[in-house]
C-alpha cells in the first residue's frame, strides 16, 4: 500500500534551503504519482522552465514558447503532513473491519503517526 496518493498533503524534507534557493520546507498537494519511477509531482514545488517549440494548431494560433511547470520528485524527498500539527509525520497502517451493505470487510487504513520535534 502507497505511504502517499494523490491530493495527500506533503512537505520537502531535503534539498537546499528555501533561503539559498531550495524547496526544503516547502508544503503543497500531490498533483501526481508516478509510481514506476517512485516520483511525485508536488504543486509549487520543483519548479523548471520548459522551452517548447513554436507550432500552429488548426485556427492558425501559435503555439510553443517558454513555460514553467513543476518537475517530479522522489519520493523519498517528501514527507506527509499531519493534519492536526501541520508537521511532516510518518504513516501508519491499521486493519480494520468494516461493514457495508451487512458485509464484513478487512481493510487497511493509513493513518498519521504522532509527529515528533521535526523529521
Amino acid at each position: 500500500m502507497a505511504h502517499i496518493k494523490k491530493g495527500d498533503l506533503v512537505q520537502v524534507i531535503s534539498g537546499r534551503k528555501q533561503d539559498k534557493g531550495g524547496d526544503r520546507g516547502k508544503q503543497g498537494e500531490v498533483l501526481e504519482v508516478l509510481v514506476e519511477q517512485n516520483r511525485v509531482v508536488v504543486q509549487g514545488v520543483n519548479y523548471v522552465t520548459k522551452h517548447s517549440r513554436v507550432g500552429q494548431s488548426q485556427r492558425g494560433t501559435k503555439t510553443g514558447g517558454i513555460e514553467t511547470m513543476e518537475a517530479p520528485i522522489h519520493i523519498s524527498n517528501v514527507a506527509l503532513v499531519d493534519p492536526s500539527t501541520k508537521k511532516p509525520t510518518r504513516v501508519g497502517h491499521r486493519v480494520e473491519e468494516r461493514t457495508k451493505d451487512g458485509v464484513k470487510r478487512t481493510v487497511r487504513v493509513r493513518y498519521a503517526k504522532k509527529s515528533g520535534k521535526d523529521l
